[in-house]
Parts: structure tokens; sequence; C-alpha cells
């Protein structure tokens, strides 16, 4: 049931005049908090739900500084601000979820309160699930009532969320800690629809900020899977965002070798050739044309310090080997197939994991045969390559199909 006093507060507020309703707000913020907050718990009308959802939003995005009223009722009746509004992400309606995701995410971004614990534990998971779920992807629900259209715009509404929420530096490491990232790319590799792709690729823009985060990035990878989608953009925010993004990457980096890992993960994404056609191309944005040039300076310079042996160990970290000069090279072999050894056989490690798991006729054959020459350019490299589990794996694909 309605108490009196929140209908008559709800009435009043509802009949007031747009001005009056800024005074409302100012003035009796608890009340309003209060009415808003009861209305949403003690009706099981779902549409009465769903207009009030939609009120508590609209004045929040009407003025940022309105999320205190839902900060301060939590401090006077010794709550969570999230108490109320977590809870209905459980809901079955798509509509009440994702409105209520929406103030969840306003609160955390524009509250002076962070956040923390087992709440933000709970909203970044139900982000996750969203995100990965294969339902919401393939334009389905449990009730099977949604349409393809609806299911995009509630995805796009859960990746809106997340923009918001890591704009704050604290919830990008928290974001991040809880396998954030690997989500992210999860998703951008699926061919998910453009504005997606924005919105996923504006959220790793903003965890290339923080120069610790910048190592998850790399080793991610989120490079190749970015310079992928920039080659097939056709929209420019797309484009702007993505170039943002390796701007930000190789600027906030601190260590001069994963600079240098990153900068061989874009050449051999076939990056400077886009970046070469968008420099012709002279775009009116300046902040892009910024973002170009800067680019096409850092990877020169790249180029120019690349040894063949670095652009060789960059290709096996990436995992996407293409028969380079490098694969056939007999002086590259001679001079360096000892190397291969290093950093406790990283890169023989690297041969043998794709040997096994991946699934691309190139990949396997390339594979395999910079097996083949480090062992007839390393006297005791058969014995190594046994002892990794090589030999077998080598063996195994010899009878592939391709």
């Amino acid at each position: 049931m309605i108490s009196q006093e929140d209908m008559e507060f709800i009435k009043r507020f509802q009949l007031s005049p747009h001005e009056k309703r800024q005074l409302l707000l100012e003035k009796e913020g608890y009340m309003c908090a209060k009415t808003f907050l009861n209305l949403m718990t003690h009706i099981s009308r779902e549409q009465t739900v769903q207009f009030v959802l939609t009120m508590v939003d609209d004045i929040l995005q009407e003025n940022h500084s309105r999320v205190q009223i839902f900060f301060d009722h939590a401090r006077r009746t010794k709550t969570s601000p999230w108490s109320h509004f977590l809870p209905m992400l459980n809901r079955q309606d798509p509509f009440t979820v994702h409105q209520a995701a929406r103030i969840i995410s306003k609160l955390a971004a524009w509250g002076k309160e962070l956040m923390e614990g087992s709440d933000l534990n709970y909203y970044f998971n139900w982000i996750k699930t969203q995100l990965s779920s294969q339902k919401l992807k393939s334009g389905a629900n449990d009730s099977g009532h949604m349409s393809p259209s609806e299911s995009c715009q509630y995805v796009q509404c859960v990746a809106g969320c997340l923009q918001l929420v890591l704009r704050v530096s604290e919830f990008r490491y928290a974001w991040a800690q809880m396998d954030g990232v690997n989500c992210i790319m999860s998703v951008l590799n699926s061919k998910c629809g453009f504005q997606l792709q924005y919105q996923l690729c504006f959220c790793l823009w903003l965890l290339a900020f923080c120069p610790e985060l910048c190592h998850i990035l790399r080793t991610a990878p989120a490079v190749p899977v970015l310079a992928d989608i920039l080659q097939e953009s056709v929209k420019e925010k797309v484009t702007r965002i993505i170039l943002a993004t390796f701007r930000n990457l190789l600027e906030r980096t601190e260590e001069r070798e994963a600079r240098q890992d990153l900068a061989l993960a874009m050449l051999q994404g076939k990056v400077l050739k886009q970046l070469e056609n968008l420099q012709q191309a002279k775009a009116d944005d300046e902040d892009l044309q910024n973002d170009v040039d800067f680019l096409i300076k850092c990877l020169g310079e790249s180029v120019q310090d690349m040894s063949s042996f670095d652009e060789y160990a960059s290709e096996l970290r990436s995992g996407r080997l293409e028969w380079s000069p490098v694969h056939k090279s007999e002086k590259f072999w001679r001079e360096n197939a000892t190397r291969l050894n290093e950093s406790n056989y990283e890169l023989l490690k690297i041969l043998t994991h794709l040997l096994e798991h991946s699934q691309e006729p190139q990949v396997l054959a390339v594979a395999a045969h910079d097996i083949g020459e480090y062992v007839r350019h390393y006297p005791r490299g058969k014995r190594v390559i046994e002892q990794l589990g090589g030999k077998q794996l080598v063996m195994r694909n010899m009878h592939h199909a391709d």
C-alpha cells in the first residue's frame, strides 16, 4: 500500500511546473527520494514501476548533482544507496531491469561516494553476464517476446552503463580485476554491430588512461582485435575511438619494450596502411587528424628500431602467424634459432601451444615449419622440442586435412 504522505507528494511533484519541481528537489530532497523508493518497492504493477524508474532517470539526467538526494536518504535510513535498485536487476521485465541499471550507473558515476564491495561485484557481474549472453546477442530472451531490435537496444544500454561507470578511475581497476577486459574482447570478437563496437572500444579507451591497465590490454591482446575492426570500419566514430585508444596505449605504457610490442602489433595489424590512407584523406576532425599524425610518427620510429627477430617474436605473441619473409629466411634462422631458448623457451612454448590449440590451417603450418627450422639450426633443438611435447604435436598435424 502507498501511504497518504507519499501519494500527496507524488501528486504535488507531478502537477508542479518545471521550476517548482526544481525547488521541491532542492528543499525536499529526502521526501522526494523516500517517495520514489517507496513507490518502486511497494507497488506490484509493472507499468507503474517503469514510470517511477523513468521519472528518477530523467531527473538525474537533467541535473547530475541530484544523485545526492538518494545518498542523503541512504545516510538517514542507514541503508545503501544501491539497495533498492540492485534487486531490480533480477526482475523479469527487460525495461524495468535496464532502467534500474541506468540509474545505478548514474549514482555510481556522479555520486560522491564510491560503490564498493559486494554491491560493485554484483553490478559488474551482472554487466558481464548481459554482455556475454548469447541470448542477447541472438535477439532472444527467456520469455521469447523480445524482438532483435529490442535485444540490440538493451545490450547497448548495458554497454552505456559500463561506459559511464568507467569514467571513474577506481571502477576501471575493479573492472579489470574481475576479468572485464576479456569480457569486452570476447564481445568484440563476435562481430557485433558498429554501435556496440563503438561503445566497447570507448570502454577500452577509458581503461587505457591507466598505465597499470595498459599491460592487461597488451596481453589480452586488444590491438589485433581493434586493428581488424579498424580495417572493416565504415563509421568515423569507430575509427576515431580506436585510434584514440591506440594513442593512449602508446603514450601511457611506461616500459619501452612494452611500447615496442604494442607498436609491432599495430604494424602487423596493417594499422600503418590505414593511417596513411586517413592522412591522405585529411579528415575534418582535428582530434582525429592529430591522432593519425601521432601514430604515423610513432609507428615509423618503431619500424626503424625493429629487428627481424623483434618482428618475429611479436607475430608469435599475437598468435596470428602468416608466411611473412622471416619464416623462410635461411639467414634469419641461422642467426636467431638459439634466441628461441630465451626467457625459459617462451617463444617455443607459444609455438607448441598454437600447434595444440589453433584451428587455423595456416597457423598450424607456419608453427610446424618454425619448429622444424629451430631443430635444423640448433644442435640440441630436437631434445628441447621433445621435452616441450612439440614432437608429438608436429607428428599429429602431419595428418591434418589441409
